[in-house]
């Protein structure tokens, strides 16, 4: 299995920027997918989750600002992020399955106050 995520980049704060996660060896349609992100000396945080049935799911840090989506033809998953805050920068991570399963490299993610 490999997921390999789309690059990070350097937004303004307000500003928006989509991550894509491209999975191989396993189908996105039917697994739970999940982005977390690690900030610096902060542990990992799950940022957006979306399970078999379409049910998603996240943290009220991100609420109502990030959307998490899945493209079964691409074999994708997807993390639009919008209304980005400076607390919002960190590594941000795609996984699958559970926590202790597979995950992608890490991409970064800055947003300037």
């Amino acid at each position: 299995v490999q997921l390999q995520a789309s690059r990070g980049g350097l937004v303004q704060a307000g500003g928006s920027l989509r991550l894509s996660c491209a999975a191989s060896g396993l189908s996105v349609r039917i697994n739970i997918m999940n982005w977390y992100r690690q900030a610096p000396g902060k542990q990992r945080e799950l940022v957006a989750h979306i399970g078999s049935s379409e049910f998603t799911n996240y943290p009220d840090s991100v609420k109502g600002r990030f959307t998490i989506s899945r493209d079964s033809a691409k074999n994708a998953v997807y993390l639009q992020m919008n209304s980005l805050k400076p607390e919002d920068t960190g590594l941000y991570y795609c996984n699958a399955k559970c926590f202790n399963c597979y995950w992608g490299q890490g991409t970064l993610v800055t947003v300037s106050s």
